[in-house]
């Protein structure tokens, strides 16, 4: 029996990209009546256009820029444990095809029909993160849920990114269900990692690049490598275990360069890596000061775009970033560049890095072009979700 939710009217002529697949209607798009305004962000609403045809159910906030969030083409759907258990199970059972173990992203969000909400799993834990209201004000439901389907040990919340900030949500971390669970070893590309679900960057570890960092290793075998913004050595402990003679990591975190280093002593590398806390630009200025050239150079750093206002700051940073990175590959070395900014889309992030690599007077042939790894699926209505770029440059 279908669910009786508030109705909210998209204007007419307006929602195009909805009216095409996209799950996201925009505040300016929709009929904002009493009802509508009397709402508490995150209600469950049926969403109409403006001669009655459905488009479904949605989380609604209409205090934010994107006003709603489709999550399913039919109205009237209860947006219940049993709703989101069936979501996550067909999002695992896809996952699990995929991978031998139980260490990938469970959902992305929109492109898994669970919009704002993201859940990685390390194994019996899982690491959630909720970027809209009608997910946050959900959280036991989806709690619920995620004990039925996986039976963890431990659940939690990295509710502690800048985007809440946009859905009017607060930041925190929390432990939803279970124990805290320290750190947690896995293996990957032939390394074994270790994340810190608590206190890592996201959700603690970026499962995103794993099929990136499987490629930059094969250009790895003999040579030095420098990964720059390593986190936890993602990228070095991936080319060491590829064959790599040395590795050296930069970050400005003391913590991820300490699991970095951990990581090393267990997959037997602690004589190979070393570890430098350092600002990046510092660090490859410095290095291009005293001649210092490696044969793979990953240069991933996070995201220089948070909003639309900084598209322009952050392609000259990425210029700035290809430019000296570059100067630190040896000649026939091999560069791998990263952007995670989805305001950044991948033409003006391939311009940008060809300008830095022209600027750095370094003839290069572009090898390949990729995104994130299966894992973080994208939603074919919304560009948006295809946030990851990698570019591989082999360089003369």
């Amino acid at each position: 029996m279908a669910t009786i939710h508030p109705t909210l009217k998209v204007k007419p002529r307006e929602g195009k990209r909805a009216r095409a697949g996209s799950p996201w209607i925009f505040s300016n798009e929709i009929v904002m009546d009493a009802e509508m305004k009397a709402l508490d962000p995150g209600e469950a609403v049926d969403v109409v256009l403006d001669d009655g045809t459905p488009l479904g159910t949605a989380i609604f906030n209409g205090k934010t820029l994107i006003a709603a969030r489709l999550v399913s083409s039919e109205p009237g759907i209860a947006l219940d444990a049993d709703f989101f258990a069936a979501r996550l199970a067909r999002a695992d059972a896809i996952r699990a095809r995929l991978f031998a173990t139980p260490f990938y992203r469970v959902a992305h969000a929109e492109a898994d029909g669970l919009p704002g909400l993201v859940v990685d799993r390390y194994g019996d834990v899982l690491s959630v993160q909720m970027g809209a209201a009608g997910m946050d004000v959900r959280t036991d439901i989806i709690v619920a849920a995620l004990r039925r389907v996986f039976e963890p040990r431990a659940i939690v919340l990295r509710n502690d990114f800048q985007a809440r900030t946009l859905e009017g949500l607060p930041s925190l971390t929390a432990l939803a269900y279970g124990k805290e669970p320290g750190e947690i070893a896995f293996k990957e590309n032939g390394a074994t990692f270790l994340c810190d679900p608590m206190t890592g960057q996201k959700t603690g570890w970026f499962y995103d690049q794993r099929e990136n960092r499987a490629f930059a290793g094969r250009f790895a075998k003999g040579l030095s490598v420098l990964d720059v913004f390593s986190h936890a050595g993602g990228f070095a402990l991936a080319a060491l275990a590829a064959g790599a003679s040395e590795a050296l990591c930069i970050d400005a975190s003391e913590k991820a360069l300490g699991l970095a280093g951990k990581a090393a002593s267990a997959s037997g590398f602690e004589a190979k890596l070393g570890l430098r806390k350092a600002d990046a630009f510092e660090a490859l200025d410095d290095m291009a000061a005293q001649g210092v050239k490696f044969g793979l150079v990953i240069a991933d750093p996070p995201a220089f775009a948070k909003s639309r206002k900084d598209i322009e700051p952050a392609a000259r940073a990425y210029r700035k970033l290809a430019r000296a990175a570059a100067a630190a590959v040896e000649p026939g070395g091999t560069l791998v560049l990263g952007s995670c900014s989805h305001h950044i889309d991948a033409a003006r992030f391939h311009a940008e890095c060809a300008a830095g690599i022209h600027q750095a007077k370094r003839p290069a042939r572009l090898l390949r072009s990729s995104g994130a790894d299966v894992d973080h699926p994208v939603h074919p209505h919304l560009p948006e979700t295809a946030y990851l770029k990698a570019l591989v440059f082999a360089l003369d």
